[in-house]
């Protein structure tokens, strides 16, 4: 799940720890019959689809069950946008796809994406490995660390001194953008930011910064903020570069269904280090869940089904997939349902347009709804006009780290119910 900007800490879409995590919910060739469905040249947007004949490879799983599909994700480790385990994790989806009896193709897109090339702060000797936050300008800077009091606001800086140093502060409380600006404004060469929770800390500054930026853990950075002895010297390496990323989106459909009255998605790609089960394979799994359970029903001859990519570095794929879109195909839908983390947590919450989630509350009591706007691919549609409808369960103590590599297969059996019952509902 991808976050967007937020008032705190600025656009994290976090490929780490998730610190407000339900308060941003709150606030995450198609061709048919001669009949051209997407524009496939879009200002700032490569698209193709790749109709070739898929070679088939032996699947890693044989049961069609929806754990047993995340499990089958989830072997390819970590499904980054752009790497070789995204390429087969969406073959796999082409497959099954395909199996139940839809046409299915991919739709490729690129977008540009920051890239850490190995960043890290170097004291005593010993190297602590970092993370460089979206943004950063690269650099390479010998200078005494300077613990900032706090959270690095500009009243922080008021009793140190750290002019041709290296500030170090903790996460919270303002934006990363407005820290790093304050530790530029008062003379630091250099910041390093300390994560106040388990894990690593990935995010974005959200603007121009003349320093570099390091994020550290909060076990590698915390003995250096209770330092009270005179500032040591550091080495601080910050390497970074942007490059292009191709992502690929799986969309699947019968034979000659055009215009779909429902599309139902959930991104694919997980961010590094994180298996992705829940999030999201959750989602994969149950969309292609209900694909299966629909392929014989009126339903299927209503639907488009889709994984998208590149939805941890910012919706790029719904963002391309709607971009490329005709205005007729959107104009047409009459929702777009979304399942992201719906792997954990018993509570469901739905959240989206107000009639869809009217519609779930009275389809199943039992459910919660929420304001969501934001924070993943229905919004790309939301921004279109489509009516939308968001899936989600909660937060999950495992979110973007390496032990997102479980979830309860009941409940992605009664999110598929819900969700096949509610399409149903809506596309008559």
């Amino acid at each position: 799940m991808s976050y967007l900007p937020s008032t705190i800490e600025s656009t994290e879409y976090l490929e780490g720890a998730k610190s407000v995590q339900f308060q941003r919910l709150l606030r995450k060739k198609l061709l048919v019959a001669g009949v051209s469905i997407f524009s496939f040249t879009v200002a700032g947007c490569s698209q193709a689809i790749d109709a070739q004949p898929l070679k088939q490879t032996q699947s890693p799983v044989t049961k069609n069950s929806s754990n047993a599909d995340v499990q089958a994700l989830v072997n390819f480790g970590a499904r980054v946008a752009g790497t070789p385990a995204t390429e087969k994790a969406s073959n796999y989806l082409l497959q099954e796809y395909r199996k139940a009896g839809y046409v299915a193709e991919i739709q490729t897109f690129s977008y540009p994406k920051f890239v850490d090339l190995g960043s890290n702060l170097t004291i005593d000797g010993k190297v602590i490995a970092g993370k460089a936050l979206n943004g950063s300008q690269s650099g390479k800077v010998t200078a005494p660390l300077v613990v900032v009091p706090d959270f690095g606001r500009k009243a922080d800086y008021a009793n140190v001194n750290v002019t041709g140093k290296v500030a170090i502060v903790k996460r919270g409380e303002i934006r990363f953008l407005e820290k790093a600006q304050n530790a530029a404004n008062a003379g630091a060469v250099g910041l390093v930011i300390v994560n106040t929770k388990p894990g690593n800390l990935f995010g974005t500054l959200g603007g121009d910064v003349k320093i570099p930026v390091l994020a550290l853990t909060d076990e590698a950075g915390k003995s250096l903020l209770n330092e009270n002895q005179s500032p040591r010297q550091v080495n601080l390496v910050v390497n970074t570069r942007q490059g292009n990323i191709t992502g690929r989106n799986v969309i699947a459909r019968l034979p000659g269904v055009t215009q779909p009255k429902v599309i139902l998605g959930g991104h694919y790609d997980s961010v590094v280090g994180s298996p992705g089960a829940n999030d999201n394979a959750s989602g994969t799994a149950v969309v292609l869940a209900i694909a299966r359970k629909a392929a014989k029903t009126p339903l299927a001859r209503q639907a488009w089904f889709m994984a998208f990519d590149g939805e941890e570095d910012g919706l790029h794929g719904s963002k391309a997939f709607v971009k490329s879109a005709k205005p007729e195909l959107l104009q047409g839908l009459k929702g777009m349902f979304n399942f992201d983390m719906v792997g954990v947590n018993d509570r469901l919450l739905v959240g989206g347009t107000q009639s869809l989630t009217k519609l779930a509350k009275s389809t199943n009591p039992k459910i919660d709804t929420f304001g969501s706007r934001g924070g993943s691919d229905h919004a790309s549609f939301a921004n279109a006009g489509v009516p939308v409808l968001f899936f989600y369960r909660g937060e999950d103590p495992n979110y973007h780290s390496p032990g997102d590599k479980q979830v309860d297969s009941k409940l992605l059996d009664e999110t598929a119910q819900l969700g096949f019952d509610l399409a149903n509902k809506i596309q008559k």
